[in-house]
């Protein structure tokens, strides 16, 4: 019998994965909104025609991918939880620790993806977005003696620069990485405290951001994204100072 003719074995999902696959579409379309309760057990067990074990079964898998939040007692219940950015960038650092992944390489990811979404964003970005970015630099001008705020403001600009751009799946996978950063510039900035050439580098990124916005503004995109790409580039050197730190550093 050749491989085309050989039949092929189809995996019927088990009734709980057919619970969850029920609820988390209810939850995913907006049916089901962020704190809502879920049925009692009695009335989802009727309306899916299972037992308690096989909805138990359900509700263990949403509460893995963090979609519900189940409380025992009393006064417990299922109550909804809406997924973010966080939980898809906890699963991929565990991917990425398994992986032996280098924090250098994550930081090349960001300098690829970050300049690609930049083309984007000077060709096509609008006023009100222009003007979204230099609020935001206005925002970091008042942080610059504040390096935990700046920290935050930073990461702030990098997520409007890529939102910017208007595609969400590239949102999502930049979100994911910007997340396994913004935990390095963590651990980076404690290893730190009191270094005047690392504490110096906030002036610096700011003038970046300024630099950035007046190229995006005269939509002059081959300057942007060289000069993004660059930057990015010195900051992923700067902060590199071990080539075999990995994603497990910093996330264990």
């Amino acid at each position: 019998m050749s491989p085309s003719e050989r039949p092929t074995v189809v995996r019927v999902p088990k009734a709980g994965e057919l619970v969850a696959a029920q609820l988390r579409r209810q939850i995913i379309t907006g049916e089901l909104s962020e704190g809502d309760p879920l049925m009692p057990e009695t009335e989802l067990m009727e309306r899916f025609g299972v037992s308690r074990p096989t909805l138990r079964e359900g509700f263990r898998i949403l509460e893995s991918e963090q979609m519900i939040q189940v409380r025992r007692g009393a006064r417990g219940g299922a109550r909804v939880l809406l997924p973010d950015v966080g939980t898809a960038a906890r699963y991929a650092g565990t991917l990425l620790q398994y992986r032996r992944t280098t924090l250098a390489d994550v930081h090349e990811a960001r300098v690829l993806l970050e300049s690609s979404v930049l083309a984007v964003v000077a060709r096509k970005r609008t006023a009100a977005q222009l003007r979204a970015l230099e609020e935001k630099y206005a925002e970091g001008e008042a942080l610059l003696d504040d390096a935990p705020g700046f920290g935050q403001y930073e990461i702030e600009f990098h997520r409007l620069l890529v939102q910017s751009a208007g595609n969400q799946t590239m949102s999502v996978l930049l979100s994911i990485v910007s997340a396994i950063i913004a935990r390095h510039i963590e651990k980076f900035a404690r290893e730190h405290r009191g270094d005047a050439a690392a504490e110096s580098t906030t002036v610096a990124a700011h003038r970046a951001h300024g630099k950035l916005i007046r190229l995006i503004r005269e939509r002059d995109v081959d300057n942007a994204v060289t000069f993004w790409r660059r930057y990015l580039s010195r900051v992923k050197e700067f902060m590199i100072e071990n080539p075999d730190e990995s994603v497990l550093d910093v996330l264990s």
